[in-house]
């Protein structure tokens, strides 16, 4: 992988992570201010989801190696 494409997909991942946390707090904010409950749950669930692909492209599986690291080691 080319250095452009490590620096883009490690921007992409810091905005995913981002977007989360906003989301997050802007489900608590809706909950707070309108008690709109439903609307709430969705942006949580949708934090999760991001955060979830986050996870499957950093964390290591058994063997050790992160699927981003597999990436980028493939690129060689």
């Amino acid at each position: 992988m080319s250095r452009y494409g490590k620096a883009m997909l490690d921007a992409v991942l810091s905005l995913t992570v981002l977007a989360a946390i906003l989301l997050l707090l802007g489900a608590f904010f809706l909950w707070r201010r309108t008690g709109n409950v439903k609307n709430a749950l969705l942006m949580v669930l949708l934090a999760f989801v991001a955060l979830m692909n986050v996870a499957i492209w950093t964390l290591p599986d058994a063997g050790g190696e992160a699927p981003l690291e597999k990436l980028e080691q493939g690129a060689r």
